[in-house]
């Protein structure tokens, strides 16, 4: 058993989760709802297993590393994240139809690791020879998996109060009929940033503890240093405006859009766009 069959083997899971969601919202069938929830847990074990598997690949050529090094690695363990948090969200909400929206992220980052990014396992870098490095992307990963569930459940909110508005009184059926109230997409969207936001702070801390063993310094505004800022602004607002003006429906989730986009362009844009010390995660 080698760790490349095991991520086939997620990719497939995920995919197929993803399509027996969506088959879920069409057909309003629980049991298929909750085939796919068992599909999704069985992914999320397959991703686990060839993390694992992958990690002790390294240790047996010699490189005594966790697999979070390069874009191949961050991406896999990406989509882990995603998969957990968001069956965790499941396992208190128990809103399937969120996972039409969700697990298609973590499908993304599957098949993109598997067909465009090598997947060799090489030496770390000296920069990253640190076990900041396991704490930093971690913690920042984490973060980044539940500002994904919040966009999905924000991107249904979006969704469905547009329809409610153009339906008036009526009530809504069909697909959207599926969706969660906006009261409940509203609540998973904090709930998801409160778990996100200080997973992101703690990202930001390690980095920084990271920066200054690597490098001497705690900042030095670095292309990602500075976009993971603004990320953390953006979220900051969103807390800030839900706390102090009761910001929530259209706003808060157009905001929390707003703030996941910021997010995959500080993780993959500005690693593969921009030149800066992070450049090295690009590869």
């Amino acid at each position: 058993m080698t760790s490349s069959l095991f991520f086939n083997l997620t990719t497939g899971a995920y995919f197929i989760a993803m399509v027996v969601f969506i088959l879920y919202i069409a057909s309003k069938n629980d049991n298929i709802g909750f085939a796919a929830t068992v599909i999704s847990w069985l992914g999320l074990v397959a991703n686990t297993l060839a993390i694992g598997l992958r990690w002790r690949e390294a240790y047996a050529i010699g490189y005594e590393q966790a697999p979070l090094s390069n874009l191949y690695e961050s991406v896999v363990f990406f989509a882990w994240s995603i998969l957990l948090i968001y069956l965790l969200f499941d396992l208190k909400y128990k809103q399937r139809a969120v996972g039409a929206f969700v697990i298609p992220f973590a499908f993304a980052g599957m098949i993109w690791a598997q067909w465009g990014l090598d997947d060799t396992i090489a030496p770390l870098v000296p920069a990253l020879q640190s076990n900041w490095l396991t704490y930093h992307v971690i913690t920042c990963f984490i973060g980044y998996a539940a500002f994904a569930v919040a966009c999905g459940v924000s991107i249904m909110f979006v969704i469905k109060v547009g329809k409610e508005e153009a339906a008036g009184n009526n009530p809504i059926g069909g697909i959207l009929g599926m969706f969660p109230s906006t009261k409940i997409l509203d609540d998973i969207n904090y709930k998801a940033i409160m778990v996100g936001f200080p997973m992101l702070t703690l990202g930001i801390i390690t980095g920084a503890a990271w920066a200054n063993y690597a490098w001497g310094t705690y900042w030095s505004w670095d292309p990602k240093e500075t976009w993971s800022l603004i990320v953390w602004f953006i979220y900051a607002a969103f807390l800030h405006a839900r706390f102090t003006r009761g910001w929530v429906g259209r706003r808060a989730a157009w905001l929390s859009i707003l703030g996941f986009a910021a997010t995959i362009f500080c993780y993959l844009g500005v690693n593969l766009v921009l030149s800066g010390l992070h450049s090295y995660g690009g590869g």
